[in-house]
C-alpha cells in the first residue's frame, strides 16, 4: 500500500469511528420506550389488592425514590415534538398513559404525606387536574391537557379503554399496573385493564336481587366514549355484556346482563387515596 493511499484509508477508519462514536451517543439520548426507571418504580410500590383486581400505592416508597421518579420525569419533559412525532401510535400513547400517570404520582409527592386525596392539592378555583406543573413535548402542560388534549382529542388514538389505564391516584380509580405501559404489549394490557376494572366488586357489580347494574362513575363521566364505535365499544350495555362473566357469579345473572336486563346505577367515586401506609 502507498504511502498516499494509506492516508487515506487511515483518516476513512477515523471518520467511520467517528460516526460509530457519534451514533452510539444519539442512541444513549434516545427515549427509552421500555419506560425502565418508571417500570421499577412500579414494581416496588405498586401492591396488588382485591385478587389483583385493584392496586394500591406505597407512596412513602415513592418519596423515598423520589430522584428516580425525577429522572423518568425529566426524561419524558426532554421528548421535543418531533421526535414524538416520528414515533409509532402505539409508542405515543404508551408514553402518554406512563406520563399521566407518574405526573400524577409526583403530584401527590407534593404534599404528601399530608393529604387524604388528590382532591386536597385543588383549591376553589382550580382543580388538580388543572395545574400546569411540568413541561411535555415543549409545552407546559397539565393532566387535563395530557388525557383530553392529547389523549381524547377526536381523531387521535379514538380508544375507550383508556379510561382503564389513566389512574387519578384515588380508591375509586382503575388499578394502576405494577408495570409500564409499552407499545409492544399495550393492546393486550388495555384489554387486560378492561377485564381486571370489570371484575373488581366495589367499583362494578351485579345486585341479582334487585335487577341492579352498579358501575363505577366513570362510566357515567366518560359514557360517550364507549357509544361511538372506536376500538369496536358501541354502547355500555354492549361492554357490559361482553364481560358479564366477570360482572356477575351466576349464570341466570350474567345472561341478565347480557339481555340488558336491568336497571342501570352508577355508585359513588371513592376519592380516598390508595395508598399503601
Amino acid at each position: 500500500m502507498t504511502a498516499p493511499t494509506h492516508c487515506i484509508q487511515q483518516a476513512m477508519n477515523r471518520i467511520f469511528v467517528a460516526l460509530v462514536l457519534m451514533l452510539g451517543s444519539a442512541a444513549a439520548f434516545a427515549f427509552d420506550h421500555s419506560h425502565a426507571v418508571w417500570g421499577a418504580l412500579l414494581k416496588n410500590h405498586v401492591v396488588l389488592v382485591q385478587g389483583g383486581n385493584a392496586a394500591q400505592v406505597r407512596y412513602a416508597g415513592m418519596l423515598a425514590e423520589r430522584r428516580s421518579l425525577k429522572a423518568y420525569l425529566d426524561s419524558l419533559s426532554a421528548v421535543t415534538e418531533t421526535e414524538y412525532r416520528g414515533w409509532t401510535k402505539s409508542q405515543k400513547l404508551a408514553f402518554l398513559i406512563n406520563a399521566y400517570n407518574a405526573f400524577t404520582v409526583e403530584l401527590i409527592l407534593t404534599k404528601y404525606p399530608d393529604l387524604l386525596s388528590i382532591k386536597d392539592l385543588g383549591s376553589l378555583f382550580q382543580s388538580p387536574w388543572k395545574r400546569r406543573l411540568f413541561t411535555l413535548l415543549g409545552s407546559e402542560r397539565t393532566l387535563d391537557d395530557i388525557e383530553h388534549g392529547l389523549i381524547r382529542a377526536p381523531g387521535t388514538f379514538d380508544e375507550p379503554r383508556i379510561h382503564v389505564t389513566l389512574v387519578c391516584a384515588s380508591i375509586g380509580c382503575p388499578m394502576l399496573r405494577n408495570e409500564t405501559y409499552t407499545a409492544e404489549r399495550i393492546e393486550a394490557q388495555m384489554e387486560d385493564g378492561m377485564r381486571r376494572f370489570l371484575s373488581d366488586r366495589t367499583r362494578n357489580r351485579f345486585d341479582a336481587a334487585g335487577g341492579t347494574l352498579r358501575v363505577s362513575k366513570l362510566f357515567d363521566w366518560y359514557g360517550k366514549d364507549f357509544e361511538i364505535g372506536h376500538a369496536g365499544f358501541t354502547s355500555l350495555a354492549a361492554t357490559f355484556a361482553k364481560h358479564a362473566e366477570r360482572m356477575a357469579d351466576t349464570p341466570e345473572a350474567q345472561a341478565r346482563i347480557r339481555s340488558g336486563d336491568y336497571r342501570l346505577e352508577f355508585l359513588e367515586y371513592d376519592w380516598k387515596l390508595n395508598d399503601a401506609r
